[in-house]
């Protein structure tokens, strides 16, 4: 009988956004969006526990008031995978249990998309995994817009903010857009974070191809869901339309 993996999902809620400034309090249907992001985590029945992981106690309070659980954390983290570890830590996760790196700023968070996150780690071997969906050749051109491409066993063969595979005939050809979730071994998180930046990483300011830079193998799973994250406060309207619908 195989032996279930216990998965943990850790929400990063950093008060000090330069694009949009607190922005996990920002009110949607009269709660603040890490509500709903915890909330629609908790919908994946894969994870066993979900926390929020916040440096300010602004958040902490609401936090507090609403019943989410929380952990405290540094301010100066680099990014939210190392706060996300700094949680990890203090709730004693062990080693081969699986962390979820779920993007504090996605309110409309399609549950399965969790479930497909964290399937391939019914494989004792997978180490890290992630999202790509399907995307045009207009989208593939936007630098904004991370691409993948990965072999025949599902594992990443780089992260481009170019458009790969490059089509060098003109020809219409498939591209994958990444989904920036990640699910992490707990052994392989602190790995990731004493590492430290890589070459690669700085150059397309991606910060996965530390991994890969490092031999450290990406499960990519694609998915049939789409990712709305809210970067500035226009996509909130695009966000209250799909929660009204939903």
């Amino acid at each position: 009988m195989q032996k279930k993996t216990d998965c943990y999902g850790i929400i990063p809620a950093r008060y000090a956004s330069t694009r949009f400034p607190g922005k996990p309090l920002v009110d949607i249907k009269g709660k603040p969006m890490f509500w709903h992001v915890y909330n629609q985590s908790l919908k994946c029945s894969g994870i066993t526990k979900v926390v929020l992981a916040t440096d300010d106690e602004r958040i902490s309070s609401k936090a507090s008031e609403l019943n989410v659980p929380f952990v405290m954390t540094r301010e100066d983290h680099p990014s939210g995978t190392d706060r996300v570890l700094e949680a990890a830590e203090k709730l004693d996760i062990n080693e081969d249990a699986v962390v979820v790196n779920i993007q504090g700023d996605e309110p409309a968070l399609n549950p399965e998309m969790l479930d497909e996150l964290i399937a391939p780690f019914k494989d004792e071997s997978v180490k890290v995994t992630t999202l790509a969906t399907k995307i045009n050749m207009e989208e593939a051109k936007n630098p904004d817009r991370v691409k993948v491409i990965f072999g025949k066993n599902s594992k990443a063969l780089y992260f481009s903010r170019s458009m790969i595979p490059y089509p060098r005939d003109n020809e219409e050809i498939s591209f994958h857009g990444h989904i920036g979730l990640y699910a992490f071994r707990m052994g392989t998180l602190k790995e990731f974070v004493r590492l430290g930046k890589s070459y690669l990483e700085t150059t397309e300011k991606l910060e996965q191809l530390r991994l890969l830079e490092n031999g450290i193998p990406i499960h990519v799973v694609v998915t049939e869901h789409k990712s709305i994250g809210v970067d500035r406060p226009d996509d909130l309207n695009i966000i209250n339309e799909l929660i009204e619908n939903d």
